[in-house]
């Protein structure tokens, strides 16, 4: 199975539009729709056609529309696609994108003061297409402005990269498994209704297809997924929850761990019946070291999300809060250094110990 870069402004992530100049025709909401956009030519409203995306009135005045984006996930970003599917005769024939990183929950005031970077440079966008764009800056950036020139609409906005989680949040129990705390799908036997990814996703599913579902399986044997957790960690128990899953939930599942990469699977739980659309909790009879787990699901079927609570090892915790601390763009990177108690204040990254870099965790 290839990994795939995490859609880290969607909205089944947490991804929302914070402002937006204009939305007379239809609202930035739309942007980050986890689902395609689509089209019906027969609906009209008040302010006319009806669009799935976000559309700006036709602009009199000089200047360009943009809308701000919270990623659901902070990350760095490789790729930006902007898809004007449907937008034919309307589509915004040039886009740019600008990143900030700005930490907590910024008040409106603050996102314009913010420092912007350009990430995407000017560029010419096709209408009803899929356009993608590479982004080579590799800072962390927790925000992003879509600028459209001079106005226009768009179906949807993915901010394509790799999470990078707040280790701040780290410390102690937590959701290993998340994909907002580092964790993803490595392997998976079978995805036909819909993606494994799914079950790592943050709060309650809202309907079946929000979770993991495989084919009805016709031969011998059992479908699986695979998921590489924060990181190298004692876990204490999982969660799996099979809600909206009736009469297509696995009958029972298996649970083995892995150390590091290459080394063998240890069975974690036995074979285990699992309840229909409910919260099955399956504790371990020990901490149990893992870097990664395989959930067996017998002999096919599906859940809707997937939790394993435990604690990263305290090493792996330090070198997170370095690593994070690194990507930080300069002036961010300057504020959290001064906040440490005994750190080096806006000095190198390498000269903070790990009792220091375990400061910030809260």
């Amino acid at each position: 199975m290839t990994r795939t870069d995490l859609d880290l402004a969607s909205r089944a992530l947490g991804g929302s539009v914070r402002l937006v100049s204009d939305e007379f025709f239809a609202p930035g909401e739309a942007l980050l729709d986890p689902v395609p956009p689509v089209h019906d030519r027969t609906t009209f409203g008040p302010h006319g056609k009806i669009y799935d995306g976000w559309e700006t009135r036709r602009r009199r005045s000089p200047g360009h529309d943009w809308a701000v984006v919270a990623l659901g996930v902070p990350g760095v970003v490789h790729q930006v696609v902007v898809d004007t599917s449907w937008f034919t005769g309307n589509f915004a024939p040039e886009i740019s994108v600008d990143a900030t990183w700005v930490d907590g929950n910024p008040s409106a005031d603050e996102l314009a003061a913010a420092s912007w970077r350009p990430v995407v440079p000017r560029s010419p966008a096709r209408g009803d297409s899929v356009n993608s764009y590479p982004v080579g800056d590799r800072e962390l950036c927790s925000h992003v402005r879509l600028n459209i020139f001079p106005d226009g609409g768009v179906s949807r906005l993915r901010v394509l990269g790799t999470a990078v989680a707040d280790p701040r949040l780290l410390g102690g129990r937590v959701d290993l498994a998340a994909l907002h705390h580092g964790g993803d799908i490595a392997d998976c036997s079978n995805m036909f209704y819909s993606d494994a990814r799914h079950v790592l996703h943050p709060g309650v599913a809202r309907v079946m297809s929000d979770g993991w579902e495989t084919s009805r399986r016709r031969t011998p044997g059992n479908d699986h997924l695979v998921v590489t957790i924060a990181g190298p960690a004692r876990l204490q128990w999982m969660d799996l929850d099979t809600g909206y899953f009736l009469g297509n939930a696995p009958g029972t599942v298996r649970v083995t761990a892995q150390t590091a990469d290459g080394d063998p699977w240890q069975e974690i739980l036995p074979l285990s019946r699992v309840s229909p659309d409910a919260h099955n909790r399956f504790p371990f009879a020990d901490p149990v070291p893992a870097s990664a787990v395989r959930v067996d699901v017998y002999p096919d079927g599906g859940f809707s999300r997937l939790h394993l609570w435990g604690e990263l090892d305290r090493d792996h915790l330090a070198a997170a809060v370095r690593d994070w601390l690194r990507l930080l763009p300069a002036a961010a990177r300057a504020g959290v250094l001064q906040a440490i108690p005994g750190g080096p204040g806006d000095g190198p990254v390498h000269e903070l110990s790990a009792d220091q870099l375990l400061r910030l965790v809260w």
